[in-house]
């Protein structure tokens, strides 16, 4: 028999706006096709003029690089200005946090998570169609990855 998740009586979420997701530490938000597409048309550039101005390639290992958005020195991401320059086209990966695959797989990987921020944990209960729902998009929307050359 399958176990349920731990999150089945859903979990808290309050955005603080603190801002630390977005700033202070090194990271990585990689980019779908589709996050790709809506930066580039909210920015009015090209994809490769995008790609060239705000993205970086990361090694993965075995000649895989997958694409994420560039920090400036302090590791802030390139689009934090005072809060989020680029909200309404953010990538999935900040319209779902913390709901991720990787924060989901224990109670314990939950809590971890709470250490770096301040509303895991607190204000509004999301439920578990709206936590399996971000968990499709994730897995639905892959990170744009290619071959090193």
């Amino acid at each position: 028999m399958l176990e349920s998740p731990f999150y089945t009586q859903g979990l808290h979420f309050s955005c603080t706006r603190c801002s630390v997701c977005c700033r202070y530490e090194p990271g990585f938000v990689f980019l779908s096709l589709q996050d790709l597409q809506a930066l580039a048309a909210a920015l009015k550039m090209s994809h490769n003029g995008f790609m060239e101005t705000y993205c970086r390639w990361i090694p993965l290992g075995e000649g895989v690089q997958r694409l994420s958005l560039k920090e400036n020195a302090r590791f802030d991401c390139v689009f934090w200005k005072d809060g989020c320059s680029v909200y309404e086209a953010r990538p999935l990966q900040c319209r779902t946090f913390p709901f991720w695959s990787s924060n989901l797989l224990s109670e314990d990987a939950w809590k971890t998570a709470g250490r770096s921020c301040p509303g895991v944990g607190q204000g509004r209960v999301y439920d578990t169609g709206h936590i399996e729902d971000c968990l499709k998009q994730e897995k639905a929307n892959r990170a744009v990855t290619r071959r090193e050359n």
